[in-house]
């Protein structure tokens, strides 16, 4: 049984969504068990909306809720008896095996840190979600949790979403690529010039170059490398394009007789071509190389992303990425 703390207070849908999408996690496996960390009698009123195995879903009930707009180290300081920080520490104490929060990224990202602590050896842990391709899915590498990286973090982060890749998703050998303005290994700013020769020494990497952000949507890559704000202007963008397209498409179907009999004719195969490319299908972005497993969804998730992000924390536990990602770093300390 794999224990999964959801916190039902986080995100712009809180906790209407949330409480949904833990019900629906529930209803589709029997190897999960859900505790919903927040205020108790506003859970209970959500939950009476539908029909699940009570005996799989415990409610931990807190006072506190941190607010998006709050200073996190100081709200994951003061606020010890709020649903972000009370769920940490479950998974910190080994009560439960993840939390999934849709949240303020800062609390998540100093309380993952803080509370739940890096693997020995780690330097700085990475927001890494998977991202639909042409080819399947990528993962993005890091989208949001260190703005100032350096390229020893860089390194780093590409070991990591081999591990990632590898183990979780059963790619093998994992191609790896560096987000650069150009092919050329000569191109870009002073981080990419010196990462990407640092990446090249690895032997233990399948690194193909340099990769610019327009090839990111052919799956040229598995892992596709890059500081965090460079990855969340790609992962927003990303999702705009993405949820616009599929807008207008709609649309443009809808204009004539003619073309809605065209839609009614195509609208199985484009249903799944476009479901293949919506960002909500493969769940929030982990927070990789911590001692404990935190996944990070959308301030905008609705259930279907909760749900998903539920699963993918099952798939992440009984792979034991933690342990492997540790092991993998042991045995860099020990070359080095």
């Amino acid at each position: 049984m794999v224990r999964v703390v959801v916190d039902a207070m986080g995100g712009d849908n809180a906790p209407g969504e949330i409480v949904k999408g833990a019900v629906e996690a529930l209803n589709a496996r029997e190897d999960i068990f859900i505790y919903l960390t927040g205020r108790k009698p506003v859970i209970e009123a959500e939950l009476s909306k539908y029909t699940f195995p009570k005996e799989r879903l415990e409610i931990v009930h807190t006072e506190e809720v941190i607010e998006t707009a709050e200073p996190p180290v100081m709200a994951i300081r003061r606020k010890k008896d709020s649903s972000i920080v009370k769920g940490m520490n479950m998974v910190k104490q080994k009560e439960a095996d993840a939390f999934v929060s849709a949240g303020s990224s800062g609390a998540i990202l100093v309380g993952g840190q803080v509370i739940v602590g890096r693997i020995k050896g780690i330097e700085r842990p990475p927001l890494a979600p998977l991202i639909p391709t042409k080819n399947g899915v990528s993962l993005l590498i890091d989208c949001g949790a260190n703005v100032d990286a350096r390229p020893s973090h860089l390194v780093q982060f590409a070991k990591i979403g081999s591990i990632y890749m590898e183990n979780v998703m059963g790619v093998k050998n994992p191609r790896v690529g560096l987000v650069n303005i150009g092919a050329e290994e000569e191109k870009g700013n002073a981080l990419v010039k010196e990462t990407f020769p640092l990446l090249k020494e690895c032997k233990e990497l399948n690194f193909i170059g340099s990769v610019e952000a327009r090839d990111i949507p052919q799956g040229v890559c598995d892992v596709i490398v890059c500081e965090a704000f460079v990855g969340n202007v790609i992962l927003k963008l990303y999702e705009g394009v993405g949820a616009t397209l599929i807008s207008k498409v709609k649309q443009g179907m809808m204009t004539s007789l003619r073309s809605k009999i065209g839609a009614l004719l195509v609208k199985p195969a484009l249903k799944e071509t476009l479901k293949s490319f919506d960002a909500s299908q493969y769940g929030g972005a982990p927070l990789l190389g911590l001692n404990g497993l935190v996944v990070k969804t959308h301030g905008s998730s609705k259930a279907v992303e909760v749900k998903n992000s539920i699963l993918q924390c099952v798939q992440f536990t009984k792979q034991e990425i933690n342990q492997k990602i540790r092991e993998n770093i042991i045995k860099e300390d020990q070359k080095g």
